[in-house]
C-alpha cells in the first residue's frame, strides 16, 4: 500500500536525519523522497522537519507522528500475520548478501523457501560485507547472509551454512612469493579482523596500498597489480577475474571464516521468517568440508543456541522495505 510506504520512507528519514542516505538505503530518488515528506506534511498541516544550516531535525509534530507511524505499521503487520496459512504466505522479504554470496550461496540456499512459498517478494540487497549485520540490527533488512562474527550483536541469531577459509591471492604477473607486499586490505569487517591477526602472529606490520569495502572489488585492485590481497576463498573462486589472479601459499595460514543465515531473535516468530529459518538448507558446496570445530570462537554454537530463541519479544520493523505478511 502506498501509504505504509510513505510511512516506512518517513520513519527511516526520521531515524537517520539524512535525505541522501534514506534516499539511497529505500531506493527512491532525492526528489521522490522530498515529494513523499512534502505530501505527509500538506496533509497533516504541519511539518515533520525542520531543516537548516546544521542539517535535519525532527519537530515537536515530528516526533508525535513518528509514533503513531511506529504504532500503524506494528498494529497492519499483526493484522495481516494473525493466522495465516502458511501454504499461502504473501508479503515480501529483504535479503541481504554480498555479491559472491548471491551467486554461490543463495541460489541453493532460498530454492527451498521459493518453492514452497512462490507468492513472497524476495527483495535482494547487497552491499558491503562489513555492513550486513549493522544492516540487519538496524531493521534495513530481514534476513542477511553474512560472515558470523565469535560473538554476535545482542539480539540477533545465525545458523552456519558455508565455511571457507581465507586465501592470500596477488596477480599473476605480480609474483608475492615471500609475501613482502604491499597489501590490498578490506577497509573494515570480520576479514581485515582476521588479517590483522595474522599479520600479527607473523610479527609484521603490512605495507597497506588499498583498503576498499567490498571483496570483489578487493580482488579488482589485486588484478591491476596494486598489491596481494586477503579474502575468503569462496570470493576468489567466484571472482570475475579469478584467471588474472595466482594463490600464495601462507604459513601460518589465515583462519577459517563461517557464513551464516542471520536473522534477529524477534522475528523467529513471523511467519515469513520461521518459514525460511525452517527451510533453510546448507548448500551442497565444498565450502561446508571444514567443521565447526576448526572455527575460531563460538561461531557455529551460534545456530544451535538460534532453535530456541523464538520467544522473544518483536523488534522495532525493518522501516525500508520490512517483510509485511
Amino acid at each position: 500500500m502506498d501509504d505504509h510506504r510513505e510511512l516506512r520512507l518517513f520513519l527511516h528519514l526520521a531515524q537517520t536525519l539524512n535525505f541522501g542516505r534514506t534516499s539511497l538505503d529505500c531506493h527512491v530518488s532525492p526528489a521522490t523522497l522530498t515529494r513523499t515528506v512534502q505530501r505527509l506534511e500538506a496533509g497533516l498541516g504541519h511539518r515533520l522537519f525542520d531543516r537548516g544550516p546544521r542539517g535535519v531535525s525532527l519537530t515537536a509534530q515530528g516526533h508525535r507522528f513518528r509514533a503513531y507511524a511506529v504504532q500503524a505499521l506494528e498494529l497492519w503487520r499483526a493484522y495481516r500475520e494473525e493466522h495465516p496459512d502458511p501454504a499461502e504466505l504473501t508479503g515480501r522479504l529483504a535479503v541481504f548478501a554480498t555479491v559472491t554470496a548471491c551467486q554461490a550461496l543463495l541460489p541453493d540456499l532460498l530454492a527451498p523457501f521459493r518453492a514452497a512459498h512462490p507468492q513472497v517478494r524476495l527483495d535482494l540487497r547487497t552491499g558491503d560485507a562489513a555492513a550486513a549485520l549493522a544492516r540487519l540490527d538496524e531493521g534495513e533488512v530481514d534476513v542477511a547472509v553474512a560472515g558470523i562474527p565469535a560473538r554476535l550483536p545482542e539480539g540477533l541469531v545465525s545458523r552456519t551454512v558455508a565455511v571457507t577459509d581465507l586465501v592470500l591471492a596477488t596477480a599473476r604477473d605480480r609474483p608475492d612469493p615471500d609475501l613482502e607486499g604491499p597489501f590490498v586490505l578490506p577497509h573494515r569487517g570480520l576479514v581485515r579482523e582476521a588479517a590483522d591477526r595474522w599479520f600479527r602472529a607473523r610479527g609484521t606490520v603490512p605495507d597497506v596500498a588499498c583498503e576498499p569495502d567490498g571483496h570483489e572489488g578487493l580482488l579488482t585492485l589485486v588484478a591491476l597489480g596494486c598489491g596481494t590481497g586477503v579474502v575468503p576463498r569462496l570470493v576468489l573462486d567466484h571472482s570475475a577475474v579469478r584467471e588474472r589472479l595466482s594463490e600464495v601459499p601462507a604459513d601460518p595460514r589465515p583462519e577459517h571464516f563461517a557464513i551464516g543465515l542471520c536473522v534477529r531473535r524477534s522475528d523467529l516468530r513471523r511467519p515469513l521468517v520461521a518459514a525460511l529459518w525452517s527451510l533453510t538448507v546448507p548448500p551442497d558446496t565444498p565450502y561446508l568440508t571444514l567443521t565447526c570445530s576448526t572455527l575460531r570462537g563460538n561461531a557455529c554454537e551460534s545456530s544451535s543456541s538460534a532453535e530456541a530463541a523464538t520467544s522473544a519479544p518483536s523488534s522495532s520493523p525493518a522501516w525500508c522495505g520490512p517483510a509485511t505478511t
